[in-house]
């Protein structure tokens, strides 16, 4: 048999052994061969057949038939060519290409992905697609950037060697230390190890030490493991501390001259009942013809923050405050954050203003930015805040009250035009002296907190347009220049606008075919603002109900991501052509640029180089992203703890999410989401159907699905893995 294939000795041609070599390649396009391991395959021997095969090999590569990937190494080229993207691995090992330049992600397998690692920006060779196949399959060529080098996990040692264990579930391999680089790290610590080598065939990449946070289950670790795996700073340098307390408490008799002052104007703050960096002030005076003069101060961060400074340097790194549950990771060292900066009562305060001469129609009939000083004469916490609008006595009711009534209209024309209202409980914990979680409970938004917003809201506002459009409005009467400020508007220049794209037509079309279980319909195809109404409506109509929680959270992952941006293309969730983020610059890096920017604008300004601060714009929403990770992380670590003492317990749940290895359940009462997995179901044999989001029965037919309700028994709470394992169990066991 073997004889037969083999090529006659008088007929063995270049053109035969192409044929016969595209023929291999064909049948195997992902293998690599060299040209023994080809002349094997064809059943030749010989020395000068084998030279054959060999020249061969290297014409069909000048061809682009095949592809060289090292000296001697040969695989089929591809006609579907190169994809370059990042890299989303998952927590089994396999990854994702994701590509701007395409919808359709390329499956990367395990052993395609080289030595790439989540995130990573790579070049990915992409398999012709398989008749039999439902996805595109690529393999990794180069990799272009990491993401990261640093990781986060348990270090165990060994006699002759030592391993970092990843906490990160999407870090497929465990990191191999050398004894000499453990820098003094103890078997079972909680360490930060840095990659600095990965040889080719070698399975580990080797690494070194160069943070140790401390023993697992310490809350201080656990808090400083969720920082340093999102990359995230845990403490200032001793440079950047220095730098803070340099600057001065009090303020100059002259700055005060130069500014516009407000310090006999009625004016407070509402935050938090813990807040200690209070970013933004209100103040109100009523004028002539019923009209009032509303005040929206903000923290004058600019005068103290210059540009080239350490500060700013490392306010810009930071680029936003992270809030995790136990405490806050300020963009700026204490002194300021807490302290010059902080708009603290009966103080004198350096702030910039945004101030509205308006009626009580919530109508803008003129405005001024600039320069402030204030003077607050009390601070409220929401609850305090909330018991004067709601009892009509206490501090300064007179102004709480008529801002809240502002506030009102406000907020009505805001739904009315379009924009759309997700207002979801955050979960809170209650936690002792050692972090340890004590109870859980839900931080409802009530009126208190709709004033602040929507005074945030109208100065956000006010300032994007100003920039945007030299403050024309639509919707609003035209605002009249104040006298002896702006003397002349300028369209169109370069600024930081907070944007929001509209949702993707294919997540809103799979959202509508989601709500459609429950008996809801909406049309994706609708305009802007229909749609976005539609969606108030359907919101609306699900609050109380059993599938509130699903619909909601269904809802936002079929919206676009808000980020920072100088191209302004409107919110799109608050219904606002221009949106800009003004008024918290001591958590935030892009308000910081927006004031730069607005006092250079006011003073007559030449627009500044867009592409610069695009760069810092991406860099920015990066950071954002990484800190409402890290926060999301350190919620579910503490739900972990605060469900460790009730394993066997029986609870009430609603399915909320699906995948192909699990199906994930959270607790009514206390929102603490975990996993039951599908491997657990021993009364069928079930799978994920992607299309009709569902998991089912192959035999039974049984089906889960989004919203069910059912109940679980608490069988594992996985520390190190933020991790919940759940169990189903018969209706009629007592909770």
């Amino acid at each position: 048999m073997g004889k037969s294939k083999r090529p006659g000795k008088d007929k063995f041609t270049r053109d035969q052994a192409s044929a016969l070599i595209m023929g291999i390649f064909g049948r195997n396009p992902r293998q690599i061969y060299n040209y023994k391991q080809i002349s094997k395959l064809l059943f030749i021997n010989d020395k000068n057949r084998r030279a054959i095969v060999n020249k061969t090999l290297d014409e069909l590569v000048a061809q682009k038939h095949l592809e060289q990937l090292e000296p001697g190494k040969y695989r089929m080229l591809t006609r579907a060519g190169y994809k370059t993207g990042t890299i989303d691995m998952t927590q089994h090992g396999y990854g994702f290409l994701v590509s701007e330049d395409s919808n359709d992600d390329v499956f990367i397998a395990r052993n395609n992905l080289k030595t790439a690692l989540d995130g990573d920006l790579v070049k990915v060779i992409v398999f012709p697609k398989r008749k039999q196949s439902i996805r595109v399959e690529g393999e990794v060529v180069e990799i272009l950037e990491r993401a990261r080098d640093t990781f986060v996990g348990t270090v165990e040692i060994s006699r002759n060697y030592a391993f970092l264990l990843p906490d990160n579930r999407k870090m497929p391999f465990d990191i191999f230390i050398p004894l000499e680089k453990l820098n003094g790290v103890e078997h079972g610590q909680k360490a930060i190890a840095k990659i600095v080598d990965w040889p080719k065939k070698v399975k580990n990449p080797f690494g070194e030490i160069v943070d140790i946070l401390g023993y697992p289950g310490e809350n201080d670790t656990e808090m400083h493991s969720i920082l340093a795996e999102f990359e995230l700073p845990i403490k200032f340098s001793e440079e950047v501390e220095a730098a803070a307390e340099k600057i001065p408490d009090q303020i100059s008799v002259q700055e005060i001259k130069n500014r516009r002052d407000f310090r006999k104007t009625p004016t407070f703050t509402i935050d938090p009942a813990d807040a200690k960096d209070f970013d933004d002030a209100l103040s109100l005076l009523p004028l002539e013809s019923g009209l009032w003069e509303v005040g929206i101060h903000i923290s004058d961060v600019s005068h103290y923050v210059k540009t080239k400074t350490i500060l700013d340097s490392e306010a810009y790194d930071r680029a936003t405050s992270v809030y995790l549950v136990d405490r806050v990771v300020p963009m700026l060292p204490e002194k300021l954050s807490n302290g010059v900066c902080s708009l603290r009562p009966n103080e004198d305060k350096l702030t910039f203003s945004a101030v509205f001469k308006m009626n009580e129609q919530g109508e803008v009939l003129d405005e001024w930015f600039g320069r402030t000083v204030i003077h607050s004469q009390r601070r409220f916490s929401y609850e305090e805040a909330q018991q004067v609008i709601e009892t009509g006595e206490g501090d300064l009711k007179a102004e709480v009250l008529k801002l809240y009534e502002i506030s009102k209209v406000l907020k009505e024309k805001r739904f009315k035009n379009g924009s759309i209202n997700f207002e979801r409980d955050e979960v809170k914990f209650h936690l002792a002296e050692d972090g340890t979680p004590t109870g859980v409970y839900f931080k409802v938004q009530k009126e208190a907190n709709w004033l602040i917003e929507e005074f945030m809201l109208l100065a956000n506002k006010r300032v994007a347009a100003y920039a945007s459009r030299g403050g024309k409005y639509e919707n609003d009467v035209k605002p009249r220049e104040a006298k002896g400020q702006i003397k002349k508007k300028e369209v169109g220049k370069t600024f930081v606008y907070r944007i929001h794209d509209r949702p993707d037509p294919e997540k809103m079309d799979s959202f509508t075919r989601f709500i459609t279980k429950f008996g809801h319909t909406l049309n994706p195809q609708q305009s802007a603002h229909r749609l976005s109404s539609a969606l108030n409506q359907l919101l609306d109509k699900v609050n109380g109900s059993k599938e509130q929680h699903v619909v909601e959270m269904m809802a936002l992952r079929s919206m676009a991501k808000a980020r920072y941006s100088t191209i302004n293309i409107g919110h799109y969730g608050l219904a606002f052509k221009d949106y800009a983020h003004f008024t918290s610059p001591i958590r935030r890096y892009p308000d910081l640029m927006v004031h730069r920017l607005l006092a250079h604008y006011l003073q007559q300004g030449e627009s500044k180089d867009a592409e610069t601060y695009e760069k810092r714009c991406m860099h920015a929403s990066e950071m954002e992203r990484r800190a409402v990770e890290a926060e999301r992380a350190s919620i579910k670590y503490k739900q972990v703890e605060f469900m460790q003492d009730k394993i066997g317990k029986v609870f009430d749940g609603v399915v909320s999410g699906l995948t192909d290895w699990g199906i994930y359940v959270e607790i009514v009462e206390n929102k603490c989401e975990g996993m039951v997995s599908i491997k657990s179901l021993a009364d069928d044999f079930y799978e994920f159907d992607e299309e009709e989001y569902m998991i089912k029965g192959r035999h039974e037919g049984r089906k889960f699905e989004i919203g069910d309700e059912l109940r679980i028994e608490v069988v594992n709470a996985n520390l190190s893995r933020r991790q919940l394992d759940y169990k189903f169990v018969e209706s009629d066991q007592e909770v």
